[in-house]
């Protein structure tokens, strides 16, 4: 009989491309989950994954293996909701970034309502510093915000890129006195990493125009109307991106983090693992 745990491990491996991000994933420590693949290799006789550093590949057998482990931990799943799902699971509120909102998460959020039709599902899109507060006080179960690399307290995080963007059609004259500035309003972790890199850089700004939505920004900056920091799945096609020969290098040590509320539930637990694959792809397709 195959294990579902040490199956569910070796997913999370692959999926995650290491064992540390594995081990945040499966709530467990790196160590435990490298016992765990061993254990399934030794079950099968052979090594299922390549280890080369910090990088792991599944071999020729691991390949093979992963379309069913696949299969065995979602079936597992299955049985398991429909067997223990009570008629109402209660709800789920979540708080997620609004570039994330105006990308492909909501088509995830509206499959996962769908499998769960006992489960009432609360999304609230808004600034990181919103977020943080309100699942830090019980008012959100789960969360997806943005903030300073390295800080502790979340179920998995992934590095940023951000980048300075001006107009494509109608740049700003990045050379003409003070920096016109497009962001969210006061308090937004952009906007302050803008304001820091400007004047740390001896250069004088204002705010030229402030949104409350992301869709504003992106207009006034296409617009040109001044300058402005945004996510890479934020950046559009009327947007040209600054770089340090501009004068304007990226803006690093940004990190997108998933935290949770101390007493969440299994569903909760559950969309958080949902949650992780997405952003594992995003961030994979971004690198």
């Amino acid at each position: 009989m195959l294990d579902l745990e040490l199956l569910r491990s070796f997913v999370s491996v692959i999926d995650a491309g290491g064992f540390t991000r594995a081990g945040e994933r499966v709530h467990r420590t790196q160590s435990t989950v490298s016992q765990q693949i061993k254990r399934l290799e030794d079950d099968f006789g052979q090594p299922l994954l390549n280890r080369n550093g910090k990088d792991v590949t599944p071999t020729e057998a691991g390949e093979r293996l992963l379309s069913y482990a696949r299969r065995l931990l979602s079936l597992a799943e299955e049985a398991r909701d429909v067997v223990a799902r009570p008629e109402s699971e209660g709800a789920i509120k979540l708080g997620i970034p609004e570039d994330f909102a105006a990308y492909r998460l909501a088509k995830l959020l509206a499959t996962f309502a769908r499998s769960r039709p006992g489960l009432r599902l609360d999304v609230r899109a808004d600034q990181s510093t919103s977020l943080r507060r309100d699942i830090e006080r019980g008012d959100l179960d789960l969360a997806l915000l943005k903030r300073d690399a390295g800080e502790k307290g979340a179920i998995a995080v992934w590095p940023e890129k951000v980048h300075w963007v001006t107009s494509k059609t109608y740049p700003v004259d990045i050379d003409a006195g003070s920096v016109p500035l497009i962001g969210f309003p006061a308090g937004c972790l952009y906007r302050s990493r803008a304001i820091h890199a400007l004047e740390s850089a001896g250069r004088s700004w204002h705010m030229a125009y402030t949104s409350s939505g992301l869709a504003g920004i992106q207009a006034a900056v296409a617009a040109g109307l001044g300058l402005s920091i945004l996510s890479d799945i934020a950046i559009q096609a009327g947007h040209r991106v600054l770089t340090a020969k501009d004068g304007f290098a990226p803006i690093d040590k940004t990190e997108l983090a998933l935290v949770a509320s101390p007493d969440a539930s299994p569903a909760t637990l559950r969309l958080a693992d949902r949650l992780a694959e997405f952003c594992d792809g995003v961030d994979a397709k971004a690198a």
